[in-house]
């Protein structure tokens, strides 16, 4: 009885601690999120400028995620798989809960690549309203506050 409660214990610690640790791969999506609330338009010239995409296709992809920072990981994933938006939406809304890794592994982006680890640092997007900051790379950071 005792040994199973060790085990047991043991499993939960396990599991509390590894997913705790895949839901820090993006972080950086909750930031996101909130900037984008904070300035919709602003998001919107955003992903317009950076995935060179019109309106349409914008809300489109808006239309069909939950938050505004899955507009930007599906343009993403889209760009980098190198399927199309329609696509990525439908994979999406029918992987929804499984999180981000295992829909940009299903559309064959490998894990441990380049691809893959570029999507787990952060975002691309940058603008004066600095929603593209990426976690880490605020203003003059290494720069020694004016002396690089």
């Amino acid at each position: 009885m005792k040994a199973r409660r060790i085990i047991f214990t043991g499993l939960m610690v396990f599991l509390l601690v590894s997913s705790a640790a895949l839901a820090g791969d993006y972080d950086w999506l909750k930031d996101l999120n909130i900037r984008a609330e904070a300035d919709p338009s602003g998001f919107r010239a955003q992903l317009a400028a950076r995935f060179k995409i019109g309106n349409a296709e914008i809300n489109t992809v808006i239309s069909n995620v939950q938050r505004p920072a899955d507009a930007y990981m599906v343009l993403r994933l889209g760009e980098m798989s190198h399927h199309s938006t329609d696509y990525v939406i439908k994979r999406y809304g029918s992987s929804k809960g499984q999180g981000w890794g295992v829909l940009a592994k299903s559309l064959g982006i490998k894990p441990g690549s380049k691809e893959f680890h570029a999507l787990k640092r952060g975002h691309d997007l940058h603008g004066s309203n600095d929603i593209g900051m990426e976690k880490g790379k605020g203003k003059n950071k290494g720069h020694g506050n004016g002396k690089g």
